[in-house]
């Protein structure tokens, strides 16, 4: 399968896993038991299954699913980096053995058409069967490509090089933050979420075993309880902080705001990413016990809203377009506002996370913050501007990376056709 440099045709149809696809789901099951633990089992332990649990989103089409799709409830993402002296026929590959099973996943099915009960009982079976009889949760699978795909300590592991988009650079460093490397970057990054935390980390696993021997697993994050919304008939949900977070996020019938703001035009280049976008991850860690000490009215002056309706501190309901003049200088929403950075919106589908506790007993907990936008550079300029932030004081950026997310995948090819064709 490495040995030569032909590269499978972008349009033929894949009709199943390859051989090495195959090969990983047989002795791939390392790399899989560490994507699938690290947070207490809370994924695989939940005792009632969320609402929407038949609803199926479709894997192929203009744009990939889980950007503009209805936020679920469970994330569970998941970075790769390939392995050393992988070619490009085995990116591609890859690429497309993880469509192949991720469309399939997506349908409520196993990852291979063999699933878990079928084959031969004196090898693995295909699929590891903690989705079996589930439904396909709302379940979405999004791929994204980050800068060292492109370029590695200066090789062109892949012959791409050239087609990387300007844009796509490592971000900036920004004012307290404290990365942990074993957080941050990588070659490819899956996001999956679902209505069911057992699918979203069923999704991951199987994943990761079909990349046995071509990509590693580099780092992963399980979230739950989204703090954004992304469709009108959504209530905004709340953060760890107990705040309504994300009220003025871009909902996915308002096009005209993710033509300007998400999606990539085609005159922005490269042609392979139009219709695509940029996701930029940040691991938020919360300080929990110091800030369920600060008194109600300062809490509420440093968001810049009512803790209880979400109401901007300027007056009105939640909906009411805050006025700006009226809220604390530095208060999050005035400094979030677009109108203090320029026009500058981006969608969110963030997510909560507890990881058990730290090393002084408290609570490991944060926000996991996932944002798409169509020229990384709108996030630079947003993040630069909450710098003087007054929720800085409870928070630390510790996790943080940046990926290309191509277009969606005509049924019958791969999501990333348009780039490694």
């Amino acid at each position: 399968m490495g040995g030569t440099e032909d590269t499978p045709e972008v349009g033929a149809e894949h009709a199943g896993l390859s051989r090495r696809g195959l090969l990983g789901l047989a002795i791939g099951g390392g790399a899989a038991a560490i994507a699938a633990g690290g947070v207490g089992g809370y994924a695989l332990a939940a005792a009632q299954r969320s609402g929407g649990s038949d609803e199926a989103f479709a894997f192929f089409g203009a744009h990939q699913a889980g950007i503009v799709t209805p936020v679920q409830e469970h994330l569970h993402f998941a970075v790769f980096d390939m392995m050393p002296r992988m070619r490009k026929n085995d990116l591609v590959e890859l690429m497309q053995d993880w469509s192949y099973a991720a469309a399939r996943m997506a349908r409520g099915l196993e990852v291979s058409a063999t699933g878990a009960v079928g084959g031969s009982p004196e090898s693995p079976p295909d699929d590891t069967g903690e989705a079996l009889g589930l439904p396909a949760s709302g379940l979405t699978v999004t791929f994204g490509f980050g800068p060292t795909l492109f370029e590695r300590d200066g090789e062109d592991r892949f012959g791409i090089r050239d087609r990387r988009p300007a844009a796509l650079q490592r971000l900036p460093p920004f004012l307290g933050e404290d990365l942990v490397p074993g957080s941050s970057d990588g070659d490819l990054c899956i996001q999956v979420c679902a209505n069911d935390p057992q699918v979203a980390v069923h999704a991951v696993r199987n994943l990761s075993r079909i990349a046995f021997g071509r990509a590693r697993l580099r780092w992963s994050q399980l979230g739950f309880g989204k703090t954004s919304r992304t469709t009108a008939d959504q209530q905004t949900p709340r953060n760890l902080f107990g705040f309504k977070d994300g009220t003025a996020n871009i909902l996915a019938d308002d096009k005209a705001a993710l033509d300007d703001h998400v999606w990539v035009p085609a005159a922005d280049g490269p042609g392979w990413l139009a219709g695509g976008s940029y996701l930029v991850a940040r691991k938020i860690a919360m300080l929990i016990e110091t800030w369920d000490r600060v008194r109600l009215a300062e809490q509420q002056r440093i968001f810049g809203r009512d803790k209880g309706e979400g109401a901007p501190l300027s007056g009105g309901t939640e909906e009411t377009e805050p006025q700006l003049s009226r809220l604390d200088a530095d208060s999050h929403v005035r400094l979030a506002h677009p109108d203090t950075n320029g026009g500058v919106r981006i969608l969110r589908r963030g997510f909560n996370y507890v990881d058990g506790n730290n090393e002084l007993g408290r609570l490991d907990a944060g926000l996991f913050f996932l944002a798409y936008q169509r020229d990384p550079a709108h996030f630079v300029t947003l993040q630069k501007r909450l710098s003087t932030d007054l929720m800085n004081e409870y928070v630390k950026h510790v996790g943080s990376g940046i990926w290309a997310i191509p277009p969606g995948a005509a049924e019958g090819s791969y999501v990333g056709a348009g780039l490694l064709s």
